[in-house]
């Protein structure tokens, strides 16, 4: 059962008139756009909105293909309109199509199901002052008090994310912990380690490991590395999506998943007794973008920064000049983007936080004076500037939104209870040493002293039969090579370790690696989102394209279970040697 809503309705006139090939649309009564591609088969039809973050098409004018082609206007992505594939990254996405109906004219209409959260609605009860209140801890951590429950979000509040590539910008109020262990139900949106962070969760394991987490049914398990982290939590509630969640008879939630990245990020809503709080988390585009409006409060990310992308790209264009203006024009457009979503949303209350980290280490220092980032002034300014009726909050560690005042008077001083004026707002001290020392010191792990390590690596990540060639170096902190590293390639069509650059056509990454981040990776499993999230490394590309295919298996797909260098350790019956030129 779907909801049908037309988007776009064309008279003959204007259909007789489309051109074969692309044809682009606007919809003059909302503004939305929408691409049409007329063949001899008839047409076909979508919005025109990228998939990967929402920009817009516009013409490729290095179409080869005859008018088949459009170009995203925020990272180059292509689509192939007469297929609906993206063919640049290529082996990615599929775009979704709308509904084409042909009667004299032409309507083009979106299918969706029905929306969730109006299953079983609640009416709005009025509240007491204090019985709902909104604590801000840091990055994207909340605490919602909802009358006799606490619910806490994505609890990131000790150590480092990405191996030790982010580090918290905000200071936890002293008790960020002792709340964490008192909480009735966390939820964890997704893996990354910004929000599923097992230094923070560590002291609840040890102090409360059966208090209830609850994270969404996403493909990638939120807790697949549960069982090597050392860390012991006895109450994991996988959820399915879009299904009320009751925590009693007045406090519910609901999972919704990422349109773009289904597989592991998630947002929620939270009901209390009929007021809808909304957290759109990390996601790109939550729920498909299929979102419920008028809620009572609404929180979402609006730093950006959050990626590689092009802080850590070498050769070609990436001069300090491309870069920081790229990272400029990123930065606008995200803006725009999220204030749009909220004049789309029409939220009561709008909060932007998930977004307050830092790349505080000397050694990214580079880094950290490139990587501009939106502030949340900014975004609540755009944002009453395009809805002044919105009320915007920016959140200060420690402050706390109580919902009953500031729905009764939007305008009151006393809805917002802000820090004492002498708190500490910012770190000024991150315990660099105790993680620095426990990642580096798998570098001279016995693992690492026979080269075929590499082979038994890459085939346990099980990526191949794509023509891709990756050289990877070793390098110290300075992205120096490393006094006798690693350096090798690895040929991904037939999973090969030639030790030089085949001679046919081929795509070509180099990537220069921080040996103890690498490593520690490497022996035991984990995501290489902690390589590129985090800044650990140094990339260039020929051609300049973005291998999907390649990313998404190792920042997403490698396997759940880690490589069993026990036995690699047994097969290698050589005396073990240090490395020399590992070319």
């Amino acid at each position: 059962c779907f909801d049908e809503k037309t988007v776009l309705t064309l008279d003959a006139e204007t259909v007789n008139a489309l051109k074969h090939g692309i044809n682009f649309k606007k919809n003059r009564e909302d503004g939305k756009c929408y691409i049409i591609y007329k063949d001899n088969r008839g047409l076909r039809a979508c919005k025109n909105q990228c998939k990967h973050q929402g920009g817009l098409f516009i013409e490729d004018m290095e179409d080869i293909d005859g008018n088949r082609t459009v170009r995203c206007t925020k990272h180059n992505w292509k689509l192939n309109v007469s297929s609906m594939e993206y063919v640049n990254p290529p082996d990615c996405f599929t775009q979704d199509e709308l509904v084409v109906w042909v009667n004299e004219g032409v309507q083009l209409v979106e299918l969706s199901p029905p929306d969730p959260w109006n299953v079983d609605p609640k009416t709005p009860e009025e509240l007491e002052v204090g019985e709902v209140t909104v604590t801000y801890l840091t990055h994207a951590c909340m605490e919602l008090k909802c009358g006799r429950k606490t619910m806490l979000f994505d609890p990131w509040l000790t150590g480092p994310a990405f191996a030790r590539g982010w580090w918290l910008l905000h200071k936890p109020p002293e008790d960020s912990l002792e709340r964490l262990c008192q909480a009735d139900a966390i939820y964890i949106s997704h893996m990354h380690s910004d929000h599923l962070s097992y230094p923070s969760l560590k002291t609840l394991s040890d102090r409360r490991p059966d208090v209830p987490i609850y994270v969404g049914d996403t493909s990638r398990p939120v807790f697949w590395y549960l069982r090597s982290s050392g860390v012991t939590l006895t109450n994991i509630n996988v959820v399915p999506f879009g299904i009320w969640q009751n925590i009693d008879e007045h406090l519910r939630f609901m999972i919704l998943m990422d349109g773009v990245h289904p597989e592991m990020d998630t947002c929620i809503i939270v009901e209390y007794k009929g007021h809808k709080i909304l957290n759109t988390v990390d996601c790109t585009q939550p729920n498909g973008g299929q979102l419920p409006s008028a809620v009572d409060l609404m929180m979402s990310d609006f730093a950006g920064g959050a990626s590689g992308f092009p802080m850590s790209f070498t050769g070609g264009k990436y001069t300090e000049t491309w870069k920081a203006e790229f990272i400029k024009n990123e930065r606008k457009k995200l803006l725009n983007y999220k204030a749009q979503l909220v004049k789309t949303l029409q939220p009561k209350i709008y909060c932007p936080f998930a977004g307050y980290f830092i790349e505080a280490h000397p050694s990214d220092r580079y880094i950290r004076e490139i990587n501009m980032k939106n502030s949340a002034e900014e975004l609540n300014a755009l944002t009453r500037k395009l809805n002044p009726s919105i009320k915007t909050w920016t959140p200060k560690p420690g402050s706390v939104l109580d919902l009953s005042l500031a729905l009764k008077d939007p305008s009151s001083s006393m809805a917002i209870t802000d820090p004492p004026p002498n708190t500490q707002l910012y770190m000024n001290k991150w315990e660099f040493d105790l993680y620095m020392d426990e990642i580096n010191s798998v570098i001279t792990d016995d693992i690492f002293k026979h080269k075929n390590w590499i082979q038994f690596y890459y085939r346990w990540a099980d990526f191949k039969d794509y023509n891709l060639v990756v050289r990877v170096i070793e390098t110290d902190e300075d992205f120096r090579p490393f006094p006798n590293g690693y350096d090798y390639f690895v040929d991904f069509l037939d999973l090969s370790f030639p030790g030089q650059r085949p001679e046919r056509d081929h795509a070509y990454l180099e990537i220069k690696n921080r040996v103890g981040v690498m490593r520690y990776i490497v022996k035991n499993g984990l995501l290489w989102d902690s390589l590129y999230i985090g800044f650990q490394n140094r990339i260039s590309r020929d051609p300049d394209m973005f291998h999907f295919r390649f990313w998404n298996h190792f920042q997403i797909k490698l396997p759940t279970k880690r490589p069993d260098w026990n036995l690699f350790l047994l097969q290698e019956t050589s005396v073990p040697v240090q490395a020399d030129s590992h070319r």
